[in-house]
């Protein structure tokens, strides 16, 4: 076990993406470090600028750290079936437990009268002998950008004596802090704030600090709030601050997270980690819309020191379209419903051409401008920091696929198909079939030239393919049936003989370079575009499997999306392997192994050696390094997709008999 040398925001060194927790209540989110800092948290929204951001920036990007002045080893744990999250510090003196949550309230949304409190709560208690602690909190408003004020003013409430009042142009916080016992005959702890200066990082504005010792029996809760208003003393939105109080919110918030995960239907092997990732999808949810978000950080690089590093806090139809599928597997059919009444009404809001966008902001709208903030340092100097994503306006015509896969899933397991909103999904077809020759940027968002990618004509096919079957199994009225179909056959035939390397055997990335391998191709029979047992298909999976320097994808039982040195895709730098394609590949290798026995062995042993990956609470990153080692976003939303995926099919080939 590492011993962690206690640390100040004057020399404390970046954090490993992987060794942080996640927790959020389904408008934002917020990471913690295993050493107890708020790392990335952004107010009040999922795409709000951020308060927090030390991830990106060591000096000034913002911290709210709370950690033992000795030496100390950690651990980190959520609660049994809950997005609450507990870090320990222990030291042979004695041992403190910090739980972290934002608050939500149990039970049916219709007997919910209260609204949320847009509240961070860190709760402090020493469980064992006695401990000295540092708690800093540092805001950084507006990505670092903007000044702030602050004060150290009394407060209202009788358990909290001080407040801070943090005042930026946009934003207005103020922390608090309760104090209590839990034990009998120990007295209340003693905490005074005092004023911290950080001006020589960079940061805008004053912090706050607090030293204090809590011996066992003795706790203190932080609460950072956004006020309602700076007027109001108490009302709904502003209760007074009491130990009763943020006893409750804790236990209710964790009931809340219980009782949510409880609804799974899901009985088949690996159910811890697939309830983990789906208590992680749940996170990515932004409530008032419905809509998804890729993943709740921004601009955490794909590798150490290079330049792919993006902006995932908005809603792809991709990335969304597959989080319902996990969901609806599992039967949380209430979040599927709400996502696609948020598609639906994008369908209501085409682009003139009757396209989509590929991606939308939680909100529904359609400007995703993408900055690049030079006075952050970027993650271990990984530069540059982009907010905003310009991908937005590209072309990737694979999109229509996933969402009307997503349509029929959601109609055959959710709510079904009014025929008005059939009429909106009909167009899009239409659609479809209208632009199916052209040539796109695809799922890996290249950044120059445009091709005809394999993984895009299959997903079209896909559009179609489900446009007919939801028209046929409904009995809709579908006047273009004639052409979707003959589309839908023709397109079939061009993949198989242009995406077709003859020499290789394998499908290539594009039309125009076959002799290119790419694992999205691996997507094919779990869309069921062919038979999982095709020769072609079988070619391509054992071609993908070989080591790189033989030509494949795989490291490590581990695979690459493509070979960067190989495929110009205008992004230039390095990447690890991508944890979405090694569990697509643990899939093709799933339906393979139902006519190949030892296909099914081996995507057993990938995929138990993949959840070896996972880190320290079971969260997933984007992709892994050579060395084992997380990258790109945390916490990645189409990853924990495709291993609720992955698990699910594994585990239901495995119960069946044999087919060979």
């Amino acid at each position: 076990m590492n011993m962690h040398q206690p640390k100040t925001a004057i020399d404390r060194d970046y954090i490993p993406i992987a060794d942080h927790g996640l927790i959020g209540n389904l408008h934002t989110a917020a990471l913690v470090s295993i050493d107890g800092s708020i790392e990335s948290y952004c107010i009040p929204n999922f795409d709000s600028p951020s308060v927090f951001a030390r991830i990106l920036d060591k000096n000034k990007g913002g911290h709210f750290s709370i950690s033992p002045t000795i030496p100390f080893s950690t651990k980190q744990n959520y609660y049994p079936s809950s997005n609450v999250l507990q870090t320990k510090f222990m030291n042979e003196q004695g041992v403190v437990s910090v739980t972290d949550f934002l608050p939500r309230q149990a039970g049916p949304p219709s007997a919910i009268k209260k609204p949320l409190l847009p509240w961070l709560i860190r709760r402090v208690e020493v469980i064992r002998g006695v401990v000295p602690l540092r708690m800093e909190c540092a805001p950084a408003f507006n990505y670092a950008r903007s000044k702030h004020s602050t004060s150290l003013v009394p407060s209202q409430s009788p358990d909290s004596p001080t407040k801070a009042v943090f005042q930026s142009d946009a934003l207005t916080l103020d922390l608090r802090y309760v104090l209590e016992n839990t034990m009998d005959n120990v007295p209340c702890p003693a905490l005074e704030l005092s004023l911290l200066d950080l001006s020589k990082k960079g940061h805008l504005g004053l912090g706050v600090q607090a030293e204090l010792t809590l011996e066992e029996g003795q706790c203190v809760t932080f609460v950072l709030r956004t006020p309602p208003s700076a007027n109001a003393q108490s009302s709904p939105e502003d209760p007074t601050l009491s130990k009763e109080l943020v006893n409750a919110l804790l236990v209710d918030t964790n009931k809340y997270w219980n009782n949510w995960i409880r609804q799974s239907t899901y009985t088949g092997s690996w159910k811890e980690a697939v309830h983990r990732s789906a208590l992680a999808l749940k996170l990515l949810i932004f409530e008032p819309t419905g809509a998804v978000v890729a993943s709740p950080t921004f601009s955490l690089p794909e590798y150490i020191g290079g330049t792919r590093n993006w902006d995932y806090r908005a809603s792809w139809i991709r990335d969304s379209s597959f989080t319902l599928y996990a969901l609806l597997r599992l039967g949380f059919t209430k979040e599927a419903d709400a996502y696609m009444e948020f598609i639906f009404e994008r369908l209501r809001n085409k682009n003139p051409d009757g396209s989509l966008q590929i991606m939308y902001t939680i909100h529904g709208g359609k400007e995703l401008e993408e900055l690049e903030l030079t006075h952050l340092d970027g993650h271990k100097g990984s530069k540059p920091v982009r907010i905003g994503n310009g991908a937005a306006d590209h072309l990737q015509l694979d999109i229509y696929g996933e969402l009307m896969d997503c349509i029929y899933l959601g109609q055959k397991f959710g709510m079904p198909l009014s025929y008005d909103t059939w009429l909106l999904v009909r167009e899009l077809v239409d659609y479809v079939v209208a632009n199916l020759h052209l040539p796109d940027l695809s799922i890996w968002e290249v950044r120059n030239k445009k091709r005809h990618f394999t993984y895009s004509k299959v997903m079209l096919w896909v559009a179609i393919d489900r446009g007919l079957r939801l028209a046929d199994k409904r009995s809709l009225p579908c006047p273009h049936r004639t052409e979707w179909l003959a589309a839908r056959d023709s397109l079939y035939e061009e993949i198989m003989s242009k995406a077709w390397n003859k020499d290789l055997h394998v499908f290539g990335q594009s039309y125009e370079e076959t002799d290119v391998l790419d694992s999205a191709v691996l997507i094919m029979p779990l869309v069921f575009f062919i038979q999982p047992s095709d020769p072609r298909f079988v070619n391509t999976l054992k071609h993908i499997l070989k080591t790189p320097e033989r030509g494949g994808l795989t490291s490590n039982n581990l695979v690459y999306r493509y070979d960067v040195n190989k495929s110009d895709d205008g992004v230039g730098g390095e990447e690890g392997t991508f944890c979405l394609c090694t569990l697509w590949c643990v899939e093709a290798l799933t339906r393979a192994g139902e006519y190949d026995r030892p296909m099914l062995l081996r995507a057993v042993s990938m995929f138990e050696d993949f959840l070896l990956y996972l880190n320290h609470v079971g969260l997933c990153t984007e992709e892994i390094s050579e060395a084992g080692e997380g990258l790109g976003n945390a916490v990645q939303g189409f990853t924990h997709v495709t291993l609720i995926s992955a698990a699910y099919n594994l585990s239901r080939t495995m119960e069946k008999k044999p087919k060979y």
